[in-house]
């Protein structure tokens, strides 16, 4: 109970961070401009989308996202997500939902990220006979860091709410690569 505690402490007082340093920056980008910008200017889509076939094993991954580019400096956004994972005769797994994404870029190069990810889970083992059959919500809050450059953004995160026993991610440090245009 204690370190579900913990968790939420260290969740909220990492959006709480961001949240605040999000505004202060973008209130004075628009005090130094003094201008109304148009949302679908400042409006950037991209997000992930994979493909992995093996020996008997299928990974399909797809996930579309919109940030709003609130100056040069920080972004927000959302994203959804669809995760299929299928191992013949051994394991299936689908995964959906959404996701709130904050970006910070202290120099152009580097990308500072936050991610909050709230997915269904759907696993099903097909070596065990009945097959057994997993239904939950999976909450993962990442914090990562990238090298950009133009649109695309390569780097690695770590999820600070990872549960080895989740069934979700293997481990809580996890590559990633963001396109947005």
């Amino acid at each position: 109970m204690a370190k579900k505690n913990i968790g939420k402490m260290k969740f909220l007082l990492t959006i709480s961070l961001f949240l605040g340093l999000s505004f202060h920056i973008y209130a004075q980008e628009g005090i130094q401009n003094n201008q109304k910008s148009n949302f679908w200017e400042r409006t950037r889509f991209g997000g992930n989308l994979g493909v992995g076939i093996g020996n008997n094993l299928t990974n399909i991954v797809v996930g579309p996202s919109a940030i709003y580019q609130f100056n040069p400096i920080v972004a927000a956004g959302v994203g959804l997500q669809y995760n299929y994972l299928h191992q013949k005769n051994v394991y299936k797994s689908n995964m959906y939902g959404v996701s709130l994404l904050g970006l910070v870029n202290p120099i152009e190069q580097v990308q500072l990220s936050v991610e909050l990810e709230q997915l269904r889970v759907n696993n099903t083992n097909l070596w065990i006979t009945p097959s057994e059959k997993q239904n939950f919500w999976n909450t993962g809050l990442f914090l990562g860091a990238g090298y950009s450059q133009n649109n695309v953004t390569v780097g690695i995160r770590y999820n600070i709410l990872f549960n080895k026993n989740d069934m979700v991610y293997n481990q809580a440090w996890m590559p990633f690569v963001r396109v947005y245009f």
